[in-house]
């Protein structure tokens, strides 16, 4: 009778706890990032399963999903949290705190909580007779309850997806057949590593020594007379001060200020419709208002006429404060010193790519604008070829028949038949 009755009592709690996760309540538990809630209601008791968002801890969890993104390991991202002291779930961070396991939904970057989904019953724990140990086991996924509660949400799909993005490359990368690939998994940890090839042979520049890169080819096959080396602290500056002095060549600027006006009259173009409605259902109620008015006015009064007008008054304030909220129909002149912004920020890249806060974002997106960098023997020293999106972007700045060119800044683009044309090449 013991065993039947602790078996219809797990039953009965079960669902129980399934009833609180489909209004959208916790089912147990604390999810860092979120506050438990206890109100006493009218009867005496007190309300459970409520959460609202610690502001704190999601600015730490959006770091997270951010810095993960950019790049950065999960034991990186651990080690920078718990050198300034950052509290975590249970005291310091792990990396298996912020990975988890993606089977079992595990980790900050597997809560899907977070983009406003509450996932349960995602597993149950079954214990082991010989031990007594309880032992997890996943349920089939038709068994899960997912519900959607927007107002927990703290990171927006966008941010999301980049996340599951990497997770899967990584995983891709690391695991083939159910094999695991050794070192696959390893980030670059210079600027520019992984990105260097040869202009001799097409082959990969390594690192030589401590502070030195050279050709892999030369050095471990034989296969190339390249022997030159440069000293990574020296490319990683002659690259950064080549790409903030092209930036801030005065056809660059242009075309920044030029594409700044096209955006922003493309989002005041979207407004206007949304001015437009907004203006349509004022008339509307204030015409609503004053109907009710005439109707008082003449004694035609009834106490649900009191209700219709505080909601229609309600909703007057509401259209008002939505129309000082969007912009007008005037046209709002961009400021005279715009360039003079661009180029403060270009003058500011080497400091973001020393600032720890801002140096994964940084690094992130210039090695995205890059598919690789030649080096090229030229006079006795390496000559620095960029090849790609950002080499394209320097390439504006830069026509053919300009003098510079004699001065050893060179951008060219190739034709290939039959595939199109290959990136943009710019030499510094």
């Amino acid at each position: 009778m013991s065993s039947l009755f602790l078996k219809d009592l797990a039953q009965k709690t079960h669902r129980g706890l399934e009833g609180r996760v489909r209004k959208g309540k916790s089912a147990g538990g604390i999810t860092y990032g979120y506050d438990v809630v206890r109100t006493v209601q009218s009867d005496g008791s007190v309300t459970t399963g409520e959460r609202v968002t610690n502001e704190d801890q999601a600015g730490v969890v959006r770091r997270i999903f951010r810095d993960y993104s950019h790049g950065l390991s999960p034991r990186a991202i651990a080690a920078t949290l718990n050198k300034e002291s950052t509290p975590g779930p249970r005291g310091t961070w792990g990396a298996s705190t912020i990975y988890g396991t993606h089977q079992r939904g595990t980790g900050i970057l597997n809560n899907e909580l977070y983009v406003g989904r509450l996932v349960w019953n995602r597993q149950r724990f079954i214990k082991d007779p010989s031990t007594g140990k309880r032992q997890a086991s996943l349920n089939p996924h038709k068994d899960w309850i997912i519900e959607d509660v927007p107002d927990l949400c703290i990171i927006d799909q966008d941010l999301w997806k980049a996340v599951k993005t990497r997770q899967l490359e990584t995983r891709s990368s690391a695991i083939s057949d159910g094999i695991k690939k050794l070192c696959r998994t390893k980030r670059a940890r210079h600027l520019f590593s992984g990105m260097l090839k040869c202009g001799c042979c097409g082959g990969g520049f390594m690192q030589v020594g401590k502070q030195y890169y050279g050709c892999a080819s030369a050095r471990n096959k034989g296969t190339c007379d390249n022997r030159l080396t440069l000293k990574r602290e020296h490319l990683e500056a002659r690259v950064v001060t080549g790409l903030k002095d092209q930036l801030l060549h005065p056809d660059l600027i242009a075309e920044f200020v030029h594409t700044y006006q096209e955006e922003f009259n493309l989002l005041a173009g979207a407004v206007k419709p949304d001015r437009a409605k907004a203006e349509r259902d004022l008339t509307k109620v204030t015409k609503q208002i004053d109907r009710i008015i005439e109707a008082i006015t003449e004694g035609m009064f009834h106490s649900s006429m009191k209700d219709k007008m505080t909601g229609l008054e309600g909703q007057k304030a509401k259209l008002e404060k939505e129309l000082q909220s969007i912009a007008g129909d005037t046209p709002v002149l961009l400021h005279p010193g715009l360039a003079d912004v661009y180029q403060e920020q270009v003058a500011n890249l080497t400091g973001a790519l020393n600032d720890p806060s801002a140096k994964a974002e940084a690094t992130s997106i210039i090695r995205s604008l890059l598919n690789e960098i030649r080096l090229i023997p030229e006079g006795g020293a390496l000559a620095v070829e960029l090849v790609g999106e950002l080499a394209g972007l320097l390439a504006l700045a830069v026509p053919q028949n300009d003098e510079r060119q004699t001065r050893g800044l060179i951008c060219s683009t190739e034709m290939v038949a039959g595939v199109g044309f290959e990136p943009t090449t710019f030499r510094l």
